[in-house]
């Protein structure tokens, strides 16, 4: 099974996730996307690292996530994608840390195809961890509306593809869409 789950910063996405991941399987792989670019998000990231298990194995792709799905996908195995934002910001952002051009549309879609058939061929359980951006006013900046667009684009692929998408607010979790076989927990209150 796959599920999407979207919220806002701190909105307790990554906590329900980590949750869900614990109530599905005792083998759990977390595959992190982010990148320490200063104190503070490393900062957030040794949090992040201290809340999860210790019997969970991390594995570091901030920009090959569709290869390490591939890699560590096993059944009965859960892999808790955490984020897709960050993955998408590490693409986009990439460019400011090479000498190479911005990714250009036709590449960001060749991206998003190859982790969108990552995603349906999984045999385990995928927990695919966004924020949501598409809340707010239009960004004035190109890079950050070119963001918007493509995540916005991302959350609707990765919908399609997932039996369950669950929005976080406050701690909650809401159902968006569900499985109709599935029968596993679909709020939470923290």
């Amino acid at each position: 099974m796959r599920e999407l789950i979207l919220g806002g910063v701190r909105s307790g996405k990554s906590r329900y996730a980590e949750r869900r991941a614990d109530e599905l399987a005792d083998e759990t792989v977390y595959i992190a996307t982010a990148r320490a670019h200063d104190a503070g998000m490393a900062a957030r990231i040794a949090a992040h690292q201290a809340e999860r298990p210790a019997h969970w194995r991390t594995i570091e792709a901030p920009l090959a996530l569709a290869e390490a799905i591939q890699a560590h996908d096993a059944a009965g195995r859960v892999l808790l994608i955490d984020c897709l934002t960050l993955w998408l910001t590490n693409l986009l952002a990439g460019a400011g840390e090479t000498e190479d051009p911005a990714p250009s549309a036709a590449e960001l879609q060749r991206e998003r195809a190859e982790l969108g058939a990552a995603v349906e061929a999984a045999r385990g359980h995928l927990l695919l961890v966004s924020n949501e951006t598409g809340l707010g006013v239009m960004p004035m900046g190109a890079l950050a509306r070119r963001f918007c667009d493509e995540a916005g684009a991302l959350h609707q692929q990765m919908a399609e593809r997932c039996e369950r998408v669950t929005w976080t607010v406050a701690g909650l979790a809401q159902p968006l869409k569900s499985c109709p076989l599935d029968d596993g927990p679909t709020t939470h209150q923290e």
